[in-house]
């Protein structure tokens, strides 16, 4: 059973509101001043783990201050996932190393780097904890995206062969489906082969599943590419914008 959180995080909300009633707010304040934006939703932000350092890209952070939410980088420590969950109204999974596949019954290829154990057990278990929040938004990168399939009984290909590889190593590429049409930035040498029971809503020219939906949720959506680095509007700052717009409904659910 999933930790029933709404009451934790409308007592995190009364305590916000009660903290900064009295402080007055311009839309022009800049983001690093947090009273502009003590309103806004909390967007968790997965992190890396490298190095005995928790890390994260920069623009993961920008994008959600651009959209109008509020960032929170959650370090990788099992445990903490309730806590999490109390405090914020939307998720980013973040891009990073590759699946361990024995998690699935399956040997990992030899090819791959993969992801720390730590992060691995932290964000499957942070993510079965979501299946439970439906009214809770969340974007998956990459990696992030892979997780959403593997739990939903996807299939992955652990290392695209040429020429498919140099197509999304790094590089920028045409997507087209549901979700929009255009020019996104990838980095990543596997891809989804099967959706699992997610929708697939965008695909690349070459046929590498590229965005995936749970249509059964507020606002649950994977990209393959990288969105904070997309200049794309719609595929890129836009998908932000549309997690913050969503985790909005889920605060006034619960305000």
């Amino acid at each position: 059973m999933g930790t029933n959180v709404a009451p934790l995080r409308m007592q995190m909300r009364r305590r916000e509101r009660g903290l900064y009633k009295n402080c007055e707010f311009t839309a022009s304040e800049e983001w690093g001043r947090y009273p502009a934006h003590a309103m806004s939703p909390i967007i968790g932000i997965t992190a890396d783990f490298h190095e005995n350092r928790y890390r994260i890209g920069m623009e993961y952070p920008s994008s959600v201050i651009k959209a109008g939410g509020i960032p929170m980088i959650l370090p990788p420590i099992l445990g903490m996932e309730s806590h999490y969950l109390a405090i914020c109204d939307g998720f980013v999974f973040s891009g990073g190393d590759d699946p361990r596949m024995e998690e699935w019954g399956i040997e990992t290829d030899p090819n791959t780097t993969p992801v720390t154990k730590q992060r691995q057990a932290f964000e499957l278990s942070l993510l079965k904890e979501l299946q439970q929040h439906p009214e809770v938004p969340v974007l998956g990168v990459c990696l992030g995206m892979q997780w959403m399939c593997l739990l939903a009984h996807g299939t992955i290909e652990q290392d695209l062969s040429e020429p498919c590889a140099s197509h999304h190593n790094n590089d920028t590429h045409t997507i087209s489906g549901s979700l929009g049409s255009g020019v996104v930035h990838s980095h990543h040498h596997q891809a989804m082969t099967s959706a699992g029971s997610l929708t697939v809503v965008a695909t690349s020219e070459d046929g590498v599943i590229e965005a995936v939906q749970d249509v059964n949720r507020l606002w649950y959506i994977g990209v393959q590419w990288h969105p904070e680095r997309t200049e794309d509007v719609q595929l890129g700052q836009g998908l932000f914008t549309q997690l913050v717009k969503s985790s909005r409904t889920t605060e006034t659910s619960i305000s």
